[in-house]
């Protein structure tokens, strides 16, 4: 069993020597890693390569959660952004929300958003949660 667990060990050692993985640290981590993200793109799924390249895209991505975080849109730009996308009306959204009256003032930010229009608003134009809940 030890020695099982041994020649595992090793194994799992020699395919990452082989694939050449290290944590990204550094600016230049960074773009060596994208450069060989680019070069095995196209590996096949369960190959040596296909390991390597969902290995290295984590690490990527983590890198980059930390480095570069994308911050959530403004909340109201979201909503006329998707209106604009689905070829919405004010009137579309007056459906949605229930108030005709309330969508221009929504829309100038002169009247918050409701918890139960973030929820009707989630449904219909499938906005984040998160995004509709932010202060504006």
């Amino acid at each position: 069993m030890l020695e099982h667990t041994l020649n595992t060990i090793r194994l799992t050692q020699i395919k990452f020597n082989e694939m050449n993985i290290k944590p990204i640290k550094t600016e230049t981590d960074y773009r060596e890693a994208l450069e060989r993200l680019e070069t095995i793109f196209d590996a096949k799924l369960n190959s040596k390569e296909g390991d390597e390249l969902e290995i290295l895209g984590m690490l990527i991505d983590n890198y980059e959660k930390i480095h570069s975080p994308i911050e959530l849109p403004d909340p109201i730009e979201a909503i006329k952004f998707r209106m604009e996308q689905l070829n919405y009306t004010n009137q579309d959204l007056a459906k949605i929300i229930g108030l005709k009256s309330r969508v221009s003032e929504i829309l100038n930010k002169k009247r918050k958003l409701s918890i139960n229009m973030i929820r009707k608003i989630h449904e219909a134009l499938s906005i984040s949660t998160d995004v509709l809940v932010q202060e504006y």
